[in-house]
């Protein structure tokens, strides 16, 4: 007799070629494979996606459009249960429509009748009051809600929902595997240092980016080994961005270069694998280095990137509202000459957020195993 088959939709920020989010995607795949396989259930992912040619070819998954209300309700249907997450999905700071949207997903699940797991979510910023009854009404009836931090936890907590039922877990990007047996083939033995610097639009102004600019010039001038490896996560807008870096650094072109039209995120992991630093903004290239036991200067747009940090004892090094060009290019290079003791200090609190990312599968193949 074979293995129980159990088909499970997912809700996120998939198919948009946003590297964060579909390591996100990818990082729940292995983890419900890797627990199924331990439960003797198979599981049959169904996902929900801006582009769903592109995500089955990507990751041999079945795949409905996200955004039609047919497919939508089919897969649904079809499912035996929904997972939403992760990322951050439930909040209102990029628009207003975001959680009416996520939270209606959800909804639509519950009505029909099937089992919905809130998987590694970062919960808000919520700004908008009348949502907290929404989400609170949601979760209530859901069979499993874990997020990835505690702020996030907190937030839900003053929405009037117990702490007893929200587990707290990491990123389940921390758990995704290099593909194959290493990364990028990196400089060692060559006296190059590989920064990695993955940077994206915020400020109207720029202001941020030029002041990253300026870090990075110094950081050039200070060491002739140090090489800038710009990373796009989220195409195309943030390759704009790291041309408008790029365009501000002068006569030090000749050492820095863009790994353009990186979309599966195992391809990405495996280019932060062979830096020797990696300066981010978006959360998941930090959360690459991390995994990848890489030293990480956080630039802060949005309180999930402190929170992060703080995950691994440490603070963003500059703020989109407050940025000193100096201090991040001083930290940089302590922390590049200090990378081995980095790791060392760091690498037990990595290993611990490693084996956590795989709670959420774990418990909900249990839910289905009963």
């Amino acid at each position: 007799m074979g293995a129980k088959v159990v088909k499970i939709a997912l809700s996120g920020y998939y198919g948009f070629d946003n590297s964060g989010d579909e390591a996100v995607l990818q990082s729940i795949l292995f983890a419900l494979e890797e627990q199924g396989r331990e439960q003797g259930i198979r599981i049959e992912p169904i996902v929900l996606s801006a582009n769903p040619e592109k995500t089955s070819a990507m990751y041999g998954v079945q795949s409905y459009h996200r955004m039609k209300p047919g497919p939508l309700l089919s897969a649904l249907r079809e499912a035996d249960g929904l997972i939403s997450g992760g990322g951050s999905l439930l909040q209102d700071a990029t628009s207003s429509k975001t959680i009416p949207y996520y939270l209606a997903v959800l909804k639509i699940a519950q009505w029909l009748g099937k089992p919905t797991f809130i998987y590694s979510q970062g919960i808000g910023p919520v700004n908008r009051r009348m949502f907290d009854g929404w989400i609170r009404g949601v979760f209530k009836r859901c069979a499993y809600i874990s997020v990835r931090d505690t702020e996030s936890a907190a937030l839900l907590a003053t929405m009037r929902l117990p702490w007893e039922r929200i587990a707290v877990v990491p990123d389940p990007v921390m758990g995704l595997p290099l593909r194959g047996e290493a990364g990028v083939s990196g400089s060692a033995g060559t006296g190059v240092r590989t920064v990695g610097v993955s940077v994206r639009f915020w400020n109207e102004d720029r202001s941020e980016l030029e002041a990253l600019s300026r870090s990075l010039a110094k950081l050039l001038a200070a060491d002739p080994n140090v090489r800038l490896r710009f990373l796009p996560f989220h195409l195309p807008s943030d390759e704009v961005a790291s041309q408008f870096v790029i365009d501000r650094l002068g006569d030090h072109g000749s050492r820095v270069e863009m790994v353009p039209g990186i979309v599966h995120p195992q391809d990405m992991l495996a280019q932060v694998a062979g830096c020797d630093l990696l300066i981010g903004m978006r959360l998941h290239s930090l959360i690459y280095a991390a995994s990848q036991y890489v030293p990480m200067v956080g630039i802060s747009y949005d309180p999930k990137i402190d929170q992060f940090l703080h995950r691994l004892g440490m603070k963003a090094a500059a703020s989109t509202s407050r940025f000193d060009a100096d201090a991040l290019a001083q930290e940089a290079g302590a922390l590049l000459d200090g990378r081995e003791a980095w790791a060392a200090s760091k690498r037990a609190a990595i290993e611990e957020l490693k084996a956590q990312a795989q709670f959420p599968a774990k418990s909900i193949v249990s839910f289905f195993n009963k």
